[in-house]
């Protein structure tokens, strides 16, 4: 792979999103792409697979190839695996995505349900072929791509966040199939990642993107962290042992806002993936719903959110939740919902409205018909605090990663809610954004609002919540937490 002064620039954007690259990536090399959010990290793998569109999609300029030529000329040789796997979802049936590559490229029957099989197995995706795609979590969705790539054996991987949305075993399992996989082949590796730990041990160079464009740091992993450790810290990247210095939030408890009452959640009339669920949320108080791929995290959150119906067990809201609007959340209107709960799904794109990040967080204070001054001061505030000020006119979609998640975040925020659901909240974020992030819905706990967080992030998880929901097959199970400052060290909270 070759760059020469490459630079890309999305379509209606003033800024380019990765400028002045010059770089060569060789052959077999395993490498850790890093840089902080919005650096063009997602832009340059979808540079190399030769998805990011023609000049209607935007403008390049300068030189990007693989194998000596235009990455879109290179069918077969790159596998990518993007930072939102629910977009990679093609067909029905998980053995038929895991293959349809594979068909694509003309890889004879009888050899594609070999690769589909392998694939599978390596990435610990453990179901029938004929298992729905419909019905995965975001995590095994996750899998599922990766092992479609994997399925294809590229010359080229490259890998977007590949863990962000698995849990922490499934972390260091995923990391090792691809790990294996790659030594198997002989394949070039390129993964963004930006918590550096994770994938440390298996890659053998570290490239840095500067914010501004070109390269802040480029070699070997523990030579580029001991010289620019320091630097990498400042601009985001989550440097192994540099520490984050972490928000300060009082803990209190305040009136009850919504009860669970031996709630049972799933997706399907009278089909439970979690059951037995007794919990209560509190103003002013943080609680984190943890647990592995397919326990059920999401369809809690939605539950929780007024968005889907319990299988059994009731949901009530307090009496100052409630006041006007009914005692359960899933038979009010949006317009009782949207300063009572508000809700950020686990992919940001499903909840874009908006052809402007501007006009996407003005959405929700419109709908309450507040004065246009009050609307501007709550949308102006978001996009300073949350680094979005300088996007404030492009479109959502055209963000990073990380961008479209605090954007998600921000346009819950500009209602106000009660009760913020929150689906993966630091998915994307390097150590800067993560900080003010959190540090921002710490003001908001304080002010006396409820966070309810689902989440794989262990450090998250040890700041913010006041307990922890941890779920586990198909039960709230109760599991002892490792360093519980603040939580209730239970699974059925009360």
């Amino acid at each position: 792979m070759t760059a020469r002064g490459w630079s890309w620039r999305h379509a209606g954007r003033l800024r380019p999103a990765v400028s002045d690259l010059d770089l060569d990536i060789h052959p077999g090399e395993r490498v850790l792409l890093l840089g902080a959010s919005g650096a063009g990290k997602s832009t340059l793998l979808a540079g190399l697979a030769g998805v990011l569109g023609g000049d209607e999609e935007g403008d390049s300029t300068g030189e990007l190839l693989v194998d000596s030529v235009h990455p879109a000329d290179t069918r077969g040789r790159v596998g990518l695996v993007l930072q939102d796997p629910d977009s990679q979802v093609v067909l029905a049936r998980v053995g038929d995505d895991v293959a349809f590559a594979c068909e694509n490229l003309g890889v004879p029957r009888g050899e594609i349900w070999r690769r589909v099989a392998s694939a599978l197995e390596a990435t610990g995706l453990d179901l029938p072929l004929d298992h729905s795609t419909s019905e995965l979590s975001g995590g095994q969705k996750q899998r599922l791509a990766l092992a479609g790539a994997l399925a294809m054996e590229p010359g080229l991987l490259l890998l977007d966040e590949p863990t962000a949305n698995l849990d922490p075993a499934g972390v260091i399992e995923v990391r090792d199939a691809v790990a294996r996989v790659q030594a198997e082949t002989g394949a070039t590796l390129v993964v963004v990642e930006h918590r550096v730990s994770v994938w440390l041990p298996v890659v053998d160079r570290v490239i840095v993107l500067a914010a501004g464009g070109g390269v802040l740091a480029d070699g070997d992993p523990r030579t580029v962290l001991a010289a620019e450790g320091v630097g990498l810290a400042e601009s985001g990247v989550w440097v192994p042992g540099a520490g984050v210095p972490l928000p300060q939030r009082s803990s209190s408890t305040g009136t009850g806002l919504l009860d669970l009452d031996g709630v049972a959640v799933g997706r399907r009339r009278g089909v439970a993936v979690a059951a037995g669920i007794r919990a209560r949320i509190d103003a002013g108080r943080a609680v984190a719903i943890t647990g592995p791929n397919g326990a059920g995290k999401s369809t809690l959150a939605l539950t929780i959110a007024g968005l889907l119906p319990p299988v059994d067990g009731r949901v009530v809201a307090g009496e100052g939740l409630a006041a006007g609007a009914g005692p359960s959340p899933v038979k009010w209107r949006s317009r009782d919902l949207l300063t009572r709960i508000g809700t950020v799904f686990q992919e940001p794109e499903h909840q874009f409205l908006a052809a402007t990040v501007r006009a996407e967080l003005a959405v929700g204070p419109r709908a309450l018909r507040l004065p246009q001054a009050e609307i501007d001061q709550r949308v102006d505030e978001l996009l300073a605090r949350l680094r979005l000020d300088r996007l404030a006119g492009a479109n959502p979609f055209t963000l990073s990663g990380g961008e479209k998640r605090r954007l998600s975040v921000a346009t819950v925020l500009a209602t106000r809610p009660s009760i913020l659901v929150l689906d993966e909240p630091t998915f994307g974020q390097d150590a800067r954004t993560w900080r003010e992030l959190v540090a921002l819905l710490g003001e908001l706990l304080d002010t006396g609002s409820a966070v309810v967080a689902v989440t794989h992030d262990a450090e998250f998880v040890d700041v913010l919540a006041d307990d922890v929901l941890t779920l586990g097959g198909a039960t709230s199970t109760s599991r002892p937490r490792l360093s519980a400052s603040r939580a209730t060290e239970t699974g059925v909270l009360s």
